[in-house]
């Protein structure tokens, strides 16, 4: 009988056959049929839902007790996310390179990354903290000295971390090494470049850390419930489970409890008031004129047996529709990012620490992407602009002829004194 030669490959001069090299990448699942790998279709998913649900209600529990004891507290949780957010992506590099035993591996990530976490918050809370230290003069003193210096201690670990880099290379191990240390340098950027724009909210009132946070998990959760459903329609191959109305659910979702959530959440002075140093008393202020409700009139757009003939709005409502909108399009590219990321390095997931959802990088990738926008259009469209005296002087020296300023000169004498003949 003929063999089939169509399928054998064809012998070298020596006698032997050579074989095809096989490639080291994952068979690309473009080739399935993206349906298998939906959610509607898998038959073990009420199991995985409800694990799921276990670990979310504890998680959703924890943070909300987090959230009442205030703002030093959830800084903390922050910084615990990164240190797992840290440990889970450093672990994924020393499996990719376990074979080279890079020398001081595990040293070196660890000695960056405290560095950044002092540089970093160092930088966040130091004016809270000489706040905070203001009563005890020796106290005062030393967090002075410290913040002073603060630059120069951080550049100093640094600089002492990258002459160990240095030393530590190795004649055959340069590729991988270097590799290690950009890779190092990337992670940190992502973890702290963007987390502390959460921390930065929160001292500037939790509502804009919390709102932007639960949005996040509404609009995961909506996606879940919608794709498990109702999903039928893949959304995008790098997440194969990832459907058209799963997204499209979740948006409608996350839109309209933006603008209920920041109803209520707006009305509390804990939530809406800035923090201007580490105490954990309670606070109390003037929650300016976002937070202070505007009545509009119902009457010509409703029934007459509506019951309500105006309603009670937040201005701050209108601007979280923009948090929801950016939450339901933009902030789920980070999930994205997340699971290419995963393919490359051809896991599953980041971690295991969480049953049901992976690591805690797993539910930190978006999360990442909004807490960088939400401090962005919070300092661009919330925040007063904050004007000096000599910034007012440059602008009238700019832009005021020399009569102009004495007009004004006149003007500013006139109301200083009628304002002291009032006092008087």
């Amino acid at each position: 009988m003929q063999s089939d030669t169509s399928t054998s490959a064809p012998p070298t001069s020596g006698g032997r056959i050579r074989h095809r090299k096989r490639s080291n990448e994952v068979i690309p699942e473009d080739s399935k049929a993206n349906g298998t790998r939906l959610l509607v279709n898998d038959k073990s998913k009420y199991k995985s839902m409800i694990i799921r649900a276990y670990s979310s209600i504890w998680m959703i529990g924890g943070f909300v007790l987090i959230i009442y004891m205030g703002h030093l507290y959830v800084t903390a949780m922050v910084v615990v996310i990164q240190i797992f957010m840290a440990k889970e992506l450093f672990n994924l590099l020393r499996r990719a390179h376990e074979d080279r035993q890079l020398p001081g591996f595990r040293l070196l990530n660890w000695h960056f990354f405290f560095t950044a976490m002092l540089f970093v918050y160092g930088r966040t809370l130091s004016p809270r903290l000489v706040n905070t230290v203001t009563s005890d003069m020796v106290l005062y003193r030393l967090v002075s000295s410290l913040i002073k210096y603060h630059m120069v201690i951080c550049y100093s670990l640094y600089i002492s971390g990258f002459m160990w880099f240095i030393l530590t290379l190795k004649k055959k191990m340069y590729k991988y090494q270097f590799g290690q240390y950009a890779w190092t340098h990337m992670i940190l950027i992502v973890v702290f470049g963007q987390s502390s724009f959460a921390v930065a909210s929160i001292f500037e009132g939790i509502f804009w850390f919390l709102l932007p946070a639960s949005l996040i998990v509404i609009n995961d959760i909506a996606a879940y419930f919608f794709g498990f459903f109702f999903g039928r329609t893949p959304l995008i191959k790098l997440s194969p489970k990832k459907t058209w109305e799963g997204f499209i659910g979740a948006s409608v979702t996350t839109i309209i409890s933006a603008f209920l959530l920041a109803s209520i959440m707006g009305r509390s002075q804990w939530l809406t008031c800035p923090r201007k140093d580490l105490s954990s008393g309670w606070l109390d202020c003037d929650p300016g004129p976002l937070f202070k409700p505007d009545s509009y009139s119902l009457t010509g757009l409703v029934p007459q047996w509506f019951p309500w003939k105006e309603i009670s709005i937040l201005p701050v409502q209108w601007h979280v529709l923009c948090l929801g909108l950016f939450a339901s399009v933009i902030a789920p590219f980070g999930g994205f990012f997340a699971s290419g990321f995963k393919r490359a390095f051809k896991i599953k997931d980041f971690g295991d620490s969480i049953p049901g959802h992976g690591g805690i990088t797993d539910r930190m990738d978006c999360q990442m992407v909004m807490a960088v926008f939400a401090y962005i259009y919070h300092q661009s469209f919330i925040v007063p602009q904050s004007f000096s005296i000599e910034m007012i002087l440059d602008q009238i020296l700019m832009n005021l002829s020399f009569d102009e300023q004495q007009a004004l000169y006149r003007r500013l004498g006139e109301m200083l004194q009628q304002g002291v003949q009032g006092q008087s």
